[in-house]
């Protein structure tokens, strides 16, 4: 058991340093620092000696889909400092609260409705958190997010935001998507061209909030999106392998 462990932590360790050269070099192409680019290591799925064996490796960001999936994690690896945890899956109201209690950082923001539960419950727990507003650029139906694929969608995105921008314990911070999942890299690349643009629209238009993130890009993508202006890729199985079952 030691040793099937020992090679487990040995071979993400290779993986993780890996994609971190293949962000490093694909920042580098198009003129970027690497150090810009947050690595967000998605656990999705994954049994804890993975997680506990990516942050030996040095992984600091970690991103979960579901909150009652993420919450063992957390605390199972409470006593390791300067960990951030990422919420990048679709959130259901009435999971609101236990997000704001557990997460330090939200990507998937996609509704006013949403923005207003989230704000209730950081005022119970006398807090605020970083929050990305997620945008569905694809029109996929399977999709979770602002419906802006279609540039006259975007009067109407403004007005959604112009409300969530004034609540008071939510600080907007960027855009998030998902692009159709390809085998071909190059395929995503007008869906982060769209949301680059759509983030210098609403960075325009509200320069109150800090416009600043781009979370976009994940295993089979990542380094398209980074040329893109990713500030944020999610990675999971490219570092961690495939997730059990």
């Amino acid at each position: 058991m030691a040793t099937e462990l020992t090679h487990l932590a040995e071979t993400i360790r290779s993986n993780y340093l890996r994609v971190q050269d293949r962000i490093e070099k694909a920042a580098l192409y198009v003129g970027r620092e690497p150090r810009d680019i947050c690595l967000v290591v998605v656990t999705k799925g994954q049994p804890i000696e993975k997680v506990q064996a990516v942050i030996t490796a040095g992984a600091r960001h970690f991103g979960e889909n579901y909150v009652e999936d993420a919450i063992p994690k957390i605390i199972a690896v409470s006593d390791r400092e300067n960990l951030t945890w990422h919420m990048i899956g679709h959130v259901q109201s009435r999971k609101s609260r236990l997000v704001c209690e557990h997460f330090d950082w939200i990507h998937s923001l996609d509704s006013v409705r949403l923005a207003s539960k989230l704000n209730n419950s950081l005022e119970e727990f006398k807090r605020k958190i970083p929050v990305l507003l997620e945008m569905n650029v694809s029109g996929e139906e399977s999709k979770f997010g602002f419906p802006v694929w279609d540039e006259r969608q975007w009067s109407e995105l403004e007005e959604q935001v112009s409300q969530i921008i004034n609540l008071p314990n939510i600080e907007i911070r960027g855009l998030m998507t998902m692009a159709p999942f390809s085998l071909i890299p190059e395929d995503p690349r007008p869906h982060f061209q769209r949301l680059r643009g759509l983030l210098h629209r609403l960075a325009d238009s509200f320069p109150q909030a800090r416009w600043s993130e781009l979370s976009m890009g994940m295993s089979s993508d990542f380094e398209v999106a980074i040329q893109e202006g990713a500030t944020i890729v999610r990675v999971g199985e490219a570092i961690l392998g495939k997730r059990p079952g």
